[in-house]
């Protein structure tokens, strides 16, 4: 089992789904973890049910101030950051409850939810990274890893402003990578791949066979436990899919930006 010892990991939006399954992945290899998300009360939970590595905190991502607060906390309780896991995001029923059975065109969807959804996945992404890394080039090195979706849902029918997020996530991770190249901190994508995965975001109306084909949220654990393990050092702009990492060799088939995925 790889042992992280102790490195230390603030994961946004990790109550629930994806995020939660990465935090207990990490946990469980030996990281100390910050949970995160907008509902103090749920992240205080999910850290007890973690363990005593595990740390929580209340953040909106959309918010400067609370994404300043929630990483002095992590450097008053650690001393830094070593990783930061961008997956905090709003999925399509906040703005079509029925989105897989019944499609809404572009111009039907609100601004506010289009803001929503676009300042929570995109722009959170943005302001935690522009807080962490200069944090971590002080310090003498880290790694982000942005959390993206597949190619074919960022320009699906009746998925804006889901699609255009991730797009936009994934844009900005190669710029951010480009960025830091040649610097003591890497930033990589990493998505789940597959149909799907089982979550809050999963509309209710669903049917059961689609449903059983979706994946478990745990399909993110190893992935994210290896990208933050020595085995990773030095890996940068890249863009992975969690279905095809092999948990017996270590060997990751890399998929770059602009494959079909």
């Amino acid at each position: 089992m790889t042992e992280l010892n102790g490195i230390r990991v603030l994961i946004t939006g990790a109550t629930s789904g994806l995020g939660a399954a990465m935090a207990a992945a990490l946990a469980e290899a030996g990281a100390r973890v910050m949970v995160t998300g907008r509902d103090k009360l749920r992240a205080n939970a999910t850290a007890r049910k973690l363990g005593s590595a595990v740390i929580s905190c209340p953040l909106d991502v959309r918010d400067e101030r609370s994404v300043a607060d929630c990483v002095a906390r992590a450097c008053d309780t650690w001393g830094g950051v070593d990783m930061l896991v961008n997956n905090a995001g709003i999925g399509m029923r906040t703005v079509n409850p029925r989105f897989m059975s019944e499609p809404q065109p572009f111009w039907k969807v609100t601004p506010a939810g289009f803001h929503d959804v676009v300042d929570t996945k995109l722009t959170g992404c943005f302001l935690m990274a522009r807080e962490v890394v200069p944090l971590m080039l002080r310090n003498g090195g880290g790694r982000i890893v942005n959390i993206s979706m597949n190619q074919q849902t960022m320009v699906r029918q009746g998925f804006v402003p889901y699609g255009p997020a991730g797009a936009g996530v994934e844009a900005l991770s190669r710029i951010m990578a480009a960025d830091l190249a040649g610097s003591s901190v890497t930033v990589n994508l990493l998505l789940p791949g597959g149909r799907g995965t089982l979550s809050e975001m999963v509309p209710d109306d669903v049917p059961t066979e689609i449903r059983a084909r979706l994946q478990a949220p745990a399909i993110m654990g190893p992935p994210i436990v290896w990208l933050a393990s020595k085995q990773a050092a030095g890996v940068h702009d890249r863009r992975f899919v969690a279905t095809e990492f092999d948990a017996d060799h270590m060997v990751w088939p890399v998929c770059q930006p602009g494959s079909p995925r």
